[in-house]
């Protein structure tokens, strides 16, 4: 059994004990209490629901303890919290079942459809850090939304048409022809590069061509930086398919059907804006000249999403879209609520710190860190689990010093510490001839305060990850990991793992620390991070 099913049984008694409907108990919830209080789990529903049944929370308190019967040993604790505490058996029970590939499913993800859509750059040059956070934000929770039991595909989309891929184009023609680029293009040394690997027969291309060469190179150049950080899309979606198909077109007639889309001095608007509360005006969908807008493509590329068959979209934009928001909420309402729901994450910027001084250039990208460098210098371990330290409306400030750093003072070294430790412990018992599998008595395991709170922690793993699915952000993974592995150092300092005189407790801890070896390497796993044998 797994919290969330103990969760519902609780759940399921406090409906039928105070004659409630679903929606009346939906807020029903175990939670880790705080380290002071001397318990397993936290029901905080007596205060919620005071209002609810008009009852004081101290008395629905009781009413639930009593209600709970032996599901629980629980405790009423004013002003209406009840806590309690679960059986050595169920802890034995749960650690077992962790190590079942679907130990952390969950029903409420079960059937959910997913796209998401991250990272997305431009491929008008190198990828930056807000491309690596962006990555490490959606790849990770891509993992975690499939540990809980959803479907999601993966998706980058690449803008290959437009004004910018043109300015690209000449950008690298001018480098080729061995002169300055434009000065509203591309300055970055990497079209030197790009430049110098072109062959003789350039000379006679047209722009168009050196512009399709240019984002064919960008596409590999990101394609490969996403490799190398552990990052892999189900479909990297280029614009122009979207126009071969006629998605624009599409996207057009089904607004005008619904009557979002009107002629006004030419040019073709979203709207009524009136009606819709995302945004607050209209909108050009096709300019007066006949192009297209970037808006009525995007709008195309999300009704592309949903004639796929999906009913859940999250789009991941760096914190320069936020003012496009608004008006995607709006597109998206227009298009039919009965399409399915869509959400925008927006992440904030990566500021790169050497100790307390500002990193501000590159010695090759022109004007930005790229994250090729980054990984470069501390490695794509530590990238990803700083980058996932932080919730993306925080303002994340990356110390390369701390990242490079082999103590315990480096957060993603402490947590992987513990997996190569125990790796250790357990070379260590097949040296000394112990059976790290043997059979132990359950029942006469003496769980000491230490053990118990390892056995506790690897039992929040699932609510962690829910917490993660619900906040839209890994950091929750991170603090949990960091978390687990203070408890673990806290443990093996004070107790001896292999007795050569009591078989019974030697095997019961190489129990505990086989579990505790797989939830960090789980977790680890699901944040992109290496889970290494030896340090």
């Amino acid at each position: 059994m797994k919290i969330s099913a103990i969760e519902a049984d609780l759940k399921s008694r406090a409906k039928a004990a105070f004659s409630l409907d679903d929606a009346a108990v939906s807020s029903f919830a175990l939670a880790a209490p705080p380290p002071h209080i001397e318990a397993d789990a936290s029901i905080a529903w007596p205060i919620a629901g005071a209002k609810l049944l008009k009852k004081p929370p101290l008395k629905i308190a009781e009413e639930l303890k009593a209600a709970l019967g032996g599901a629980v040993e629980a405790e009423v604790v004013p002003p209406g919290f009840v806590n309690v505490k679960f059986t050595n058996a169920f802890l034995f029970g749960a650690l077992k079942d962790l190590e079942k590939p679907d130990a952390l499913h969950r029903p409420e993800f079960a059937g959910e459809k997913i796209n998401l859509e991250f990272v997305s750059a431009n491929p008008t040059g190198p990828m930056h850090l807000a491309s690596g956070r962006g990555a490490t934000l959606g790849d990770s929770l891509a993992r975690v939304w499939k540990e809980l039991g959803a479907e999601v595909a993966t998706e980058f989309y690449v803008n290959n048409v437009g004004r910018q891929v043109e300015k690209l184009g000449l950008s690298l023609k001018a480098r080729f022809e061995d002169q300055e680029p434009p000065a509203d293009g591309y300055q970055g040394d990497y079209l030197k590069d790009m430049a110098a690997a072109l062959p003789e027969t350039a000379s006679g291309w047209s722009n168009a061509q050196f512009s399709e060469y240019a984002v064919a190179e960008m596409i590999k150049l990101h394609k490969a930086d996403m490799q190398a950080f552990g990052v892999h899309f189900d479909r990297w979606f280029l614009e122009s398919e979207l126009h071969a198909a006629g998605g624009p077109a599409k996207a057009l007639a089904t607004l005008k059907e619904k009557g979002m889309a009107y002629e006004k001095e030419g040019a073709v608007w979203f709207g009524a804006a009136s009606e819709l509360e995302s945004d607050d005006k209209d909108r050009v969908l096709v300019k007066a000249d006949g192009r297209n807008t970037y808006f009525l493509n995007d709008i195309a590329y999300h009704l592309n999403k949903f004639s796929r068959g999906f009913k859940r979209l999250i789009d991941i934009w760096g914190a320069d879209h936020h003012g496009y928001v608004p008006r995607m909420e709006a597109a998206v309402k227009a298009l039919g609520s009965d399409l399915g729901s869509f959400k925008v994450i927006i992440h904030q910027q990566v500021s790169l710190l050497r100790g307390k001084e500002v990193v501000k250039m590159s010695k090759r990208a022109g004007d930005f860190i790229s994250l090729k460098e980054l990984m470069e210098d501390v490695g794509t371990d530590a990238c990803r689990f700083f980058f996932a330290s932080r919730g993306p409306n925080t303002h994340l400030n990356f110390d390369v010093e701390l990242a490079k750093k082999k103590s315990n003072d480096n957060p993603v070294y402490y947590v992987q510490y513990v997996h190569a430790r125990i790796t250790s412990i357990f070379d260590h018992a097949a040296a000394k001839g112990v059976d790290p599998a043997a059979s132990f008595d359950e029942a006469k395991a003496a769980v000491n305060p230490e053990e118990r709170a390892l056995m506790l922690k690897l039992l929040w793993l699932e609510k962690t990850l829910a917490d993660c699915a619900r906040d839209n952000s890994p950091h929750h993974l991170t603090t949990y990991l960091t978390e687990l592995a203070a408890l673990f150092h806290s443990f093996y300092d004070q107790h001896k793992v292999l007795d050569p005189e009591n078989k019974e407790l030697s095997a019961y801890r190489l129990f505990l620390l086989k579990a505790v070896k797989g939830v960090i390497a789980r977790g680890l796993g699901l944040l992109g991070v290496s889970a290494p044998e030896r340090m």
